[in-house]
């Protein structure tokens, strides 16, 4: 089993910037890919980013150039730098990490609102 606690969510207006953290623990052994995921109310769950390794990254066409993904494997952790904040971002975000074997565990979430 994996878990992933996410935090560093709130509220920033328009233009801001945060950083979301995903700590994982337990079996991490065999994670081959890192990520978040958002959803905003009445919508389906979206890839945001997601990371493989260094140079290894993707990203939803409507962050690029504003959200950046990192790991740092002697922390377990994963980060995500979000600039240039658009009220369009508003949603929970959510950590994931993909197993090897096929299986994906989740974060419990964590609230980004974008307003003024």
């Amino acid at each position: 089993q994996v878990q992933l606690v996410e935090s560093g969510g709130g509220l920033v207006q328009p233009g801001g910037s945060l950083r979301l953290s995903c700590v994982a623990s337990g079996t991490i052994f065999g994670i081959v890919s890192k990520g978040w995921y958002r959803q905003a109310p009445g919508k389906q769950r979206e890839l945001v980013a997601t990371f493989r390794g260094a140079g290894n990254t993707n990203y939803a066409d409507s962050v690029k150039g504003r959200f950046t993904i990192s790991s740092d494997n002697a922390k377990n952790t994963v980060y995500l730098q979000m600039n240039s904040l658009k009220p369009e971002d508003t949603a929970v975000y959510y950590c994931n990490a993909h197993h090897a074997l096929g299986r994906d565990f989740w974060g419990q979430g964590t609230q980004v609102t974008v307003s003024s």
